[in-house]
């Protein structure tokens, strides 16, 4: 009989603890870009523009993407890039780190107006 109880009192935390494991909300920032191109700018300067993004080394980064599946943006509007930050404090970090200014020299030349959204839990 004990040995059923502490079985059944097992599976019990079991659940509880899944259930608060897949309730908790993540913490972490996604960063969202969306951009519109200088007008001569280059598919090869696009491109290495996305690439310095996906490419960067910042120790508060945990992902970026720059392959939109859909997209709903303003005219003129053609890429999105989406980072997501470990949390806000690392996103306000990065905000002139050497980080962010190596992916500007690729970015900056070629961009004639962004928009930026940043959201959490």
């Amino acid at each position: 009989m004990k040995k059923l109880i502490f079985i059944v009192c097992a599976i019990l935390a079991l659940v509880a603890a899944t259930l608060l494991v897949a309730a908790a909300k993540p913490k972490t920032v996604i960063h969202i870009i969306t951009i519109q191109w200088k007008s001569d700018a280059t598919p090869a300067q696009i491109d290495k523009a996305l690439k310095a993004a996906e490419n960067m080394k910042y120790a508060g980064l945990k992902n970026v993407w720059t392959r939109p599946i859909k997209m709903q943006l303003p005219d003129g509007y053609k890429n999105i890039i989406v980072m997501e930050f470990e949390s806000e404090q690392a996103l306000k970090n990065y905000a002139d780190s050497d980080a962010q200014k190596a992916f500007y020299e690729a970015y900056m030349p070629v961009r004639d107006e962004s928009r930026t959204h940043d959201v959490t839990n």
